[in-house]
């Protein structure tokens, strides 16, 4: 097998991605394994999240804007009673706050609240642009700039289990939807505070984490064993829009 040939791999490539790397991370371990360079992913994931992402490999590349806009599914979990710059416990410490007594009733009625069209002011610490600058570049100098807010939708946020102060859940939502700044305005709307502690992605449109590969596999697999895990672009996008 001619893995120079750039047609040889085309298609999406379903990875699990592991804690403590960044999206591009991955791009540059495929790219480094494969031997090519047109590789692209269809939705970030911070660097403290687990999960799924859908890697565009080859001229699956063309159609990154259709799967990036498809809906993502997560279970998290986030912590009351403290809030960090970025959201999550990758940021520092800003608050802390008694968490005020509140039963999973109480709790589930809060975040039900979040659920449907909104408008959400992507945080600081993010890769989003202002004039060609990261954000999270300003937000490591200690400066805040505005934000316009982006329209989202919430389609679920489920509370599974509450043990005061942490909660664990199930969220499905639109693209570009920052479920850390979720749990911190839920944080600030119950009025303690709360951060984002674990994140795992199980879902992108029709893809499930339970069919991905975990990234450290990819360094044994053969070149046809990945060649066969690769999803053809035609079964994972509507012929409208090759």
């Amino acid at each position: 097998m001619n893995a120079s040939d750039p047609h040889q791999f085309e298609g999406l490539l379903l990875v699990d991605k592991p804690s403590g790397m960044t999206s591009h991370d991955v791009v540059a371990r495929l790219r480094h394994r494969l031997k090519i360079r047109q590789i692209g992913h269809a939705g970030t994931l911070d660097p403290m999240a687990t999960g799924l992402l859908v890697m565009l490999i080859g001229r699956a590349t063309k159609v990154s804007q259709y799967l990036t806009s498809l809906d993502k599914e997560y279970e998290g979990v986030f912590e009351l009673g403290k809030a960090t710059d970025s959201h999550d416990a990758d940021g520092e410490i800003v608050e802390t706050h008694p968490v005020p007594p509140l039963d999973a009733e109480g709790l589930r009625a809060v975040m039900q609240t979040f659920v449907g069209d909104q408008f959400q002011t992507p945080p600081m610490f993010s890769a989003k642009k202002i004039k060609g600058v990261p954000l999270y570049k300003l937000a490591r100098k200690g400066q805040e700039v505005e934000r316009e807010p982006r329209f989202i939708h919430v389609f679920f946020f489920d509370l599974l289990d509450f043990t005061s102060p942490n909660a664990s859940f199930r969220l499905r939502s639109s693209k570009g939807t920052y479920v850390r700044t979720i749990a911190h305005d839920l944080g600030r709307k119950i009025g303690c505070g709360a951060t984002l502690t674990a994140l795992r992605r199980t879902g992108s449109g029709q893809h499930r984490v339970a069919d991905a590969t975990p990234l450290a596999q990819f360094d044994t697999l053969s070149l046809a064993d990945v060649r066969r895990r690769l999803i053809p672009v035609y079964q994972a996008v509507p012929s409208h829009v090759l």
